[in-house]
């Protein structure tokens, strides 16, 4: 594995996955698909890398460019199951994630989130959270159960432009999203069972390692 110029984690050995992923980028950023950018994807692969789960929950799949991530740091064996609600996204997320090696190891669901979160079973080595950024707290409580007694919680966007942690005023049509995300980052530093790290890089990310 090396580091690339934006510090995270690629397998200089597999040009096959390295070529795929720069593709997704493009059509990512040409699309306008809401794909994590290279600060937060940094912070997501370190703590990929370090937890190498076996088995892993992502909440908000788009095209499967972070999902492909997350596979490349995980354990080899790793499985992901990963919730997308709309046709489109999935569609695309299949075509991508398809034209990998790591096809076999991802189950694409399709469908609100909250409501499969609750059909899951077994237990989740890592949850990463990049959908309705006004679910999140839902999304944790739901998530909760499913987590391994050592599992890590990742959340995207939880600063959400600033305004979570800003003073100013927070313009009307973000004010429910923005009082969720506190909430969120509320249950999260105040739970005596999670070590949670808010990372400004990006739009914030918040890693929260659960104790045994």
């Amino acid at each position: 594995m090396k580091s690339d110029d934006k510090g995270y984690k690629v397998d200089k050995e597999d040009k096959e996955l390295t070529a795929l992923l720069a593709e997704m980028k493009e059509y990512g950023e040409a699309n306008h698909v809401p794909i994590i950018n290279s600060q937060g994807l940094r912070v997501l692969t370190e703590a990929v890398a370090q937890k190498k789960p076996r088995r892993v929950l992502e909440i908000g799949t788009a095209i499967g460019y972070s999902t492909l991530y997350i596979a490349a740091n995980s354990a080899g064996d790793v499985e992901i199951v990963t919730l997308e609600l709309s046709d489109e996204r999935a569609d695309e997320a299949e075509d991508f994630i398809g034209r990998s090696r790591f096809a076999g190891q991802i189950d694409i669901i399709r469908g609100d989130a909250g409501e499969n979160i609750l059909r899951q079973s077994g237990s989740f080595d890592l949850v990463f959270i990049d959908a309705a950024k006004g679910q999140y707290p839902d999304y944790f409580r739901k998530v909760y159960p499913l987590l391994a007694e050592d599992g890590v919680v990742i959340a995207d966007n939880v600063l959400f432009r600033g305004y979570v942690r800003g003073s100013g005023p927070v313009p009307r049509r973000f004010r429910t999203i923005v009082k969720r995300l506190r909430e969120y980052i509320g249950m999260v530093t105040e739970n005596d069972e999670f070590r949670t790290e808010i990372h400004e890089d990006g739009d914030g990310l918040a890693v929260s390692w659960r104790y045994r």
